[in-house]
């Protein structure tokens, strides 16, 4: 039986990433769901705070729907989609066969980079989010490795005033990135079959992150030489390599 596939974005992305390395996986078959975090491709649902521990839950219910048609899952998270994705795993390891990450880490010493600093501070956040316009941002993504018409997608979707809300909320919600007096205890929850995939030039989650965690873990680490923190897009066949690789060992 094919093993069903969950992935999940990060920040300021959209599903849209995940298209070059699905490509490159060649899945087939396989069952596979997108979902968009809340409020990132459209309205924020009614009554949801948009904060870590309800796209963690959020994360749960998407894990459930494919675990009650196919069984256990594989998941694949990038970014904050990475930090969710474990956080599932932690909270529910029944539901999953395996764990996959990219360029993002639970870490209890990592204190998050520049902008999300910025955005975890009142006015200066909201103020930063005011003057941040979309064809900066595709020139930035584009200029960090992304594909650029993905870029462009991507940018494209920053007019959605509910996302850079919920984007405030998230980071606000974990201090910037800081998980070391709540999640970070429960790394020991996380189930067995990990693996890292990293880009190796990321400018926001650098290498010795990873390479911390996998040494603390035991958890395998494939690093993608001359790539940045959008591997996934950059880099998608030594991505696909790695996770196949991952998935046939299980």
């Amino acid at each position: 039986m094919t093993t069903a596939k969950l992935f999940l974005h990060g920040v300021p992305d959209s599903p849209a990433i995940w298209r070059p390395l699905l490509a490159a996986l060649n899945l087939g078959d396989t069952p596979v769901a997108l979902p968009a975090l809340p409020g990132f491709t459209g309205p924020l649902p009614a009554g949801f705070p948009a904060t870590k521990e309800a796209y963690a839950d959020w994360a749960v219910g998407q894990a459930e729907d494919l675990f009650s048609a196919h069984g256990p899952i594989d998941i694949v998270g990038h970014d904050w989609g990475a930090l969710i994705t474990q956080r599932a795993a932690m909270l529910r390891p029944d539901l999953f066969r395996s764990w996959a990450v990219s360029n993002a880490v639970i870490d209890p010493d990592y204190r998050g980079h520049r902008i999300a600093r910025i955005w975890n501070t009142p006015i200066l956040g909201e103020v930063f989010m005011a003057i941040s316009r979309p064809a900066a941002l595709a020139k930035g993504l584009a200029g960090q490795g992304m594909p650029a018409d993905i870029a462009a997608e991507e940018a494209a979707q920053w007019v959605n005033k509910d996302k850079r809300r919920a984007i405030l909320s998230l980071y606000r919600s974990a201090k910037g990135l800081s998980f070391e007096h709540d999640w970070a205890r429960d790394i020991p929850k996380l189930p067995a079959n990990g693996q890292l995939v990293w880009g190796a030039n990321d400018p926001y989650v650098e290498l010795s992150v990873a390479q911390r965690f996998a040494a603390n873990t035991g958890t395998p680490l494939a690093v993608v030489e001359g790539a940045g923190h959008w591997a996934i897009a950059e880099r998608p066949t030594e991505v696909a390599a790695a996770l196949h690789a991952f998935w046939g060992g299980l």
